[in-house]
């Protein structure tokens, strides 16, 4: 008997680009319309398989089926993914009519640039969000008018293809490797090779069934291994560009190359991968505490916000806070730290599952002796007295691991509020997000010195009274770096995606939400329905509410919306 020998790593990548190269010409024959139902039968796809799709990431992350944390795997994998799908489609039925995506779009102006609302953008968004809101700011110059006209960026001429582009996924979100895929082929209309991180490598048979109606058509193939066969496939003739998602380190590794040749190459300015490269690459992300007279109430909500920008996944995300700026002279400065001592310790225990999180941990413990150790094990560090400086540790590298700093600055008001601008932009390393926590009443007292703070943080996604990861969450947002960095400075990125709406030239995105959860909001004048959010760590219904929203993604109606809000309502 013969054993067949199975197909060597390389040669599978060989097949799968020969294959695509091959699907293009398929792919640019099929019309709008054609297009518009494959999105739409991977996203009834993704309903179907979804659970399955959870118990995956479950099993990757080590979660128990009973833990409410399941919430999160929902929310970010078959959900986000779902609602990502249903916004493509309708752009492409947009388009389809040849209309503009931009048409019933409202515009405003954020200073010197042009706004475009991107949520809510439907009955549903109002409800299933309400208090929530989010607008894409153009870049400097971009009119109305231009921007309705740019809309639509590859697909306004679907048979003009672009080759093969490969895609080399996450290992920590589950929809970032399947939303770039979909970027890749709609947004740039490029036929896909995916490369799944090892670390989700066990997603691969349902992520092959949700994606088969692309696959079949020879539009998208899915690959694994590790670094060699990344390598290999980046480096390939038959493709035209490369998207990554991971570390700033691991990105100019497959630019530039590693060791002293690379540092040689970076010099002289020749790259070791000469092809075009887009990225999104995280960064140290901080959140900035605004001064103001709180209720306890509102300090153990915003506490538990806080811990939740850096717990999220363990951690693992790479727009997690991992430093806070307070104002030294707040005089609910301690309350408010207590407060957050006490949400990182309480927060439910979870796995390290990602590569190498303890030995990060240990070595910022290392850096700094007096760090607090908290959680069930002391796997959780909170790290005071952090200097504003690019040159402080903390802020220099991303930890992506449950590491939290505090920086004080002094001052109150705008003199503070312009300190906490200089030191996010010049201090840490990254662009990729910031958060805002300030109560309403601050908000109005500071007037356009608080505009003058949103408007001058150079971030790709600003937060205000929510976490940037709700702009990732939002399909018609754009998401990625500030624009201007290059493959020798790459910092968070180049480039953005989700972006379901095809917008050309963004230059962010500002999410904003309520300071306060229903029912406090309304007494308290904010008008927003909005209890404490299922993405929340301490949200005991989490895993419930976010099932509910992944089936509600897959497949809206309004009777699905009750058992929502109950559920969300019981967090």
């Amino acid at each position: 008997m013969v054993t067949k020998k199975a197909p060597s790593a390389q040669t599978a990548v060989d097949v799968a680009l020969a294959e695509l190269v091959e699907g293009e010409r398929r792919w640019a024959a099929i019309p709008l319309s054609g297009r518009r139902a494959l999105l739409d039968q991977v996203r009834a796809l993704t309903g179907r398989h979804a659970q399955r799709w959870v118990d995956a990431a479950a099993g990757i992350k080590g979660l128990a089926p009973s833990s409410p944390l399941i919430g999160e795997e929902w929310l970010s994998g078959p959900y986000v993914f779902a609602a990502g799908l249903g916004a493509l489609s309708a752009t492409l039925e947009v388009l389809e009519r040849g209309e503009s995506p931009l048409d019933k779009a409202r515009f405003g102006r954020a200073g010197d640039r042009v706004t475009v609302d991107v949520l809510p953008t439907s009955p549903f968004d109002m409800l299933l969000l309400n208090g929530f809101s989010a607008e894409v700011w153009l870049r400097r110059g971009v009119s109305p008018a231009a921007a309705k006209a740019n809309a639509g960026l590859a697909q306004r001429e679907p048979s003009r293809t672009n080759g093969v582009g490969a895609v080399l996924g996450a290992g920590n979100i589950t929809s970032i490797a399947p939303l770039d895929v979909l970027y890749e082929l709609i947004a740039h209309n490029r036929v896909v090779a995916l490369k799944l991180n090892p670390i989700t490598d066990p997603l691969l048979p349902v992520l092959a069934d949700i994606l088969a109606p692309l696959v079949e058509v020879g539009a998208v193939r899915l690959l694994t291994g590790g670094a060699e066969v990344g390598g290999y496939l980046v480096e390939h003739n038959s493709v035209d560009h490369v998207h990554m998602t991971g570390s700033a380190r691991t990105h100019d590794a497959i630019v530039w190359g590693t060791g002293a040749t690379a540092a040689e190459r970076k010099l002289a300015g020749t790259p070791k991968l000469t092809k075009p490269v887009t990225s999104e690459l995280g960064g140290v992300s901080p959140t900035i505490v605004l001064p103001g007279q709180w209720s306890a109430a509102d300090i153990a909500f915003q506490a538990e916000h806080v811990a939740t920008q850096r717990l999220h996944n363990g951690g693992y995300n790479c727009v997690a806070a991992q430093a806070v700026i307070v104002a030294a002279d707040w005089a609910q400065k301690d309350e408010f730290l207590a407060a957050l001592r006490a949400a990182l310790a309480q927060a439910p225990a979870r796995h390290a599952y990602y590569p190498g999180s303890d030995d990060r941990v240990a070595q910022a413990a290392e850096a700094y002796p007096r760090a607090e150790r908290l959680g069930p094990t002391g796997e959780r560090l909170l790290i005071t007295g952090i200097t504003p400086s690019p040159a402080e540790p903390l802020l220099a590298e991303e930890s992506f691991a449950p590491v939290l700093g505090v920086v004080e600055l002094p001052g109150t008001g705008a003199e503070f509020t312009a300190a906490a601008a200089t030191t996010a932009n010049e201090a840490f390393a990254g662009t990729l997000g910031v958060n805002i926590i300030a109560a309403p009443a601050t908000i109005t007292e500071l007037g356009s010195a608080f505009d003058e703070l949103v408007e001058n943080l150079r971030y790709g996604t600003v937060a205000i009274n929510a976490w940037t990861g709700v702009g990732y969450l939002t399909p018609t947002a754009a998401w990625g770096a500030y624009p201007g960095h290059t493959i020798a400075d790459v910092q968070s990125g180049i480039g953005v995606v989700h972006n379901a709406w095809l917008i050309d030239r963004v230059e962010r995105t500002v999410v904003r939400g309520p300071f306060r959860p229903a029912p406090r909001a309304l007494l308290h004048g904010e008008f927003a329905l909005s209890p404490k959010p299922p993405w929340f760590v301490g949200n005991k219904t989490a895993a419930n509410t976010g099932r509910l929203l992944a089936g509600f993604g897959a497949d809206p109606g309004w009777l699905r919306l009750p058992a929502i809000f109950a559920s969300a309502l019981r967090g």
